[in-house]
């Protein structure tokens, strides 16, 4: 079968992988389409550390192949979204909630694909950039068949990571504002998530002009370009003079972590989910955190998948979530180059690959 696969060196599209059957409390996924994240990007380029050779993706919806034994929730022929969160659902952590904490769901990667006799690594506990992957039962969410898949790919990291962020790390409240750093993947869906949770004045801030017609559909209310101005903090507090009461940073850069900061009101947050080297360091002068200022981090949006996916999947079809709107353009997995490429120069919000 195709898959892409980063050996340590360079990525490409291989067609002789192959997937082993799903174990007890596994299921085996016919991958439609998975949508091109920074973060695969971020394997490829080092940022983020990864044992290779690895089957690359993280964000991928398809129908369900085969079920391991005590597997009830999906049967073959479910249409799915898949998360990254290989949460063990028994730990304390996940008793309490917060799937996103369990330590058996981190740095500890499966090896399902092979080639040649040979393993290869899982990305992220999903590997979405294969025709089949396995993955743990509850990293498969049910959702209805009338929603195109190659949009509900993209619930699966960027709409789970943005929109929950706002939603359940930061709880944006009605009659806020909120500043977004960064208007890529992740961006966009702050600020819709800050749209959906009634955030009145959302300020977009972006060096790529051609950014602002999709944050504004998507539910930014002011547009800062920071290619047109010599300083972004001044620009968005002519719009919110006493500051904003969530920043969020989504770009994965020191100075624009410093600039959320330094964006805060009074009780204000700073949400990071932007991912910068991990040996960076950012500064901030302490004292201007002693007015209750916070800054947090946040990981895959706080989020509960089985939840959450069917949340957004309902928002989506009553026409409050926005998922068509994100693609920007599919492409077939053999363009796989073609769609990094547009990536890197901003050309798209959201690329996806089809199978």
């Amino acid at each position: 079968m195709r898959g892409v696969v980063f050996d340590g060196k360079q990525a490409q599209v291989l067609d002789d992988l192959e997937v082993r059957d799903p174990g007890p409390g596994e299921v085996r996924v016919s991958i439609a389409a998975a949508g091109l994240c920074h973060s695969d990007l971020s394997v490829i380029d080092g940022t983020i550390p990864f044992p290779a050779p690895v089957v690359l993706g993280h964000e991928g919806a398809g129908v369900v192949e085969s079920v391991g034994a005590g597997v009830t929730h999906v049967a073959p022929g479910d249409h799915v979204s898949l998360s990254t969160l290989a949460n063990c659902g028994t730990c304390a952590e996940c008793d309490r909630g917060r799937p996103t904490m369990c330590r058996k769901a981190i740095g500890m990667p499966g090896q399902p694909f092979s080639r040649g006799g040979q393993p290869l690594f899982q990305f992220a506990s999903n590997s979405a950039f294969a025709e089949q992957t396995v993955v743990k039962a509850v990293q498969a969410v049910k959702i209805p068949e009338d929603i195109p898949l190659t949009s509900a790919a993209l619930i699966g990291c960027g709409v789970l990571t943005g929109v929950g962020a706002v939603l359940n790390r930061a709880r944006v409240d009605r009659g806020e504002s909120v500043v977004v750093i960064g208007t890529g993947g992740i961006g966009l869906n702050v600020i819709q998530g800050a749209r959906i949770a009634g955030a009145t004045k959302i300020v977009a801030v972006d060096a790529n002009p051609a950014k602002e017609a999709p944050a504004r559909e998507f539910g930014a209310t002011h547009f800062v370009d920071a290619s047109a101005v010599e300083d972004a903090v001044a620009a968005v507090r002519e719009v919110l003079p006493t500051g904003a009461d969530h920043a969020f940073e989504c770009v994965g850069h020191t100075r624009l972590i410093r600039q959320a900061i330094d964006l805060l009101d009074r009780h204000g947050q700073a949400v990071l989910l932007g991912v910068p080297g991990f040996a960076e360091e950012a500064s901030f002068q302490v004292s201007s955190l002693y007015l209750d200022k916070s800054i947090l981090g946040c990981r895959y949006g706080s989020s509960r998948p089985q939840r959450d996916i069917a949340l957004y999947a309902e928002l989506y079809r009553e026409g409050r979530l926005l998922l068509d709107e994100l693609v920007t353009r599919t492409y077939p997995v053999e363009d796989f180059a073609k769609a990094v490429d547009d990536a890197h120069a901003g050309r798209v919000a959201r690329g996806v690959l089809v199978f």
